[in-house]
């Protein structure tokens, strides 16, 4: 009887180090990074796709991490050329697998994030998790109340009209107690933002600060 318990306990403990050993090899265990994408018009979807995502989940992986995709509606994004089908539902993520959120800006404009979307990238923030933003989606982190005392950088102070009109946007009051630090890559803390992208660099002639937003965001992980 003694035999069979102590046979018994050798094969659990057997078959818990294979399954531990396993899921290393199969990647459960690997860090991961979530990447949500706003859903919108955008006039060169293709472009951002491939210069902006397609790079930041470059540097993503070579620094070791998986890099799993999300929109609110958890349907496959496509332009003309590019596309990406593997897609997750944001409400649906497991948000402590995760070690932060980057959103790129894709150069899609006034597009209302819904709130469980800002319940999400607030409870990342809480959590202690780097949140990082491109360019338009800076506005993703005003939403949700992140940048109050908070110096950010977009591509012109939000909070300041434009030549051609008189007084600044209406929507740009989520930017209130906030602080404009420039166009570059500005981080406070845990929260990371830039004023720049691919589309802005092509038509505005910023500099496309991607790559130098996502390798703050990485070192802002830690190892």
């Amino acid at each position: 009887m003694k035999k069979s318990v102590v046979f018994l306990t050798v094969v659990i403990l057997v078959v818990t180090v294979v399954i531990s050993v396993e899921s290393q090899v199969y990647g459960q265990s690997q860090k991961k990074v979530l990447m949500f994408l706003r859903e919108g018009y955008s006039y060169e979807l293709d472009f951002m796709l491939k210069m902006e995502v397609g790079v930041m989940t470059t540097l993503l992986k070579q620094a070791g991490f998986q890099v799993d995709v999300a929109t609110e509606s958890g349907q496959p994004v496509a332009g003309q050329t590019e596309k990406i089908e593997k897609v997750m539902k944001l409400s649906e993520i497991k948000l402590d697998d995760y070690r932060g959120i980057i959103i790129p800006c894709l150069n899609i404009m006034n597009v209302e994030v819904a709130p469980e979307t800002l319940a999400v990238v607030k409870k990342a923030h809480a959590d202690g998790k780097p949140v990082a933003a491109a360019m338009s989606s800076v506005t993703v982190l005003a939403d949700a109340g992140l940048l109050k005392g908070k110096k950010y950088a977009l591509y012109r102070d939000p909070l300041e009209p434009p030549e051609t009109k008189k007084e600044p946007n209406p929507r740009s009051s989520v930017y209130a107690g906030a602080i404009y630090s420039g166009q570059g890559v500005v981080q406070d803390a845990k929260i990371i933002t830039s004023g720049g992208c691919p589309a802005s660099q092509r038509w505005r002639g910023l500099q496309d600060r991607t790559a130098e937003l996502t390798q703050t965001f990485i070192a802002a992980i830690g190892p």
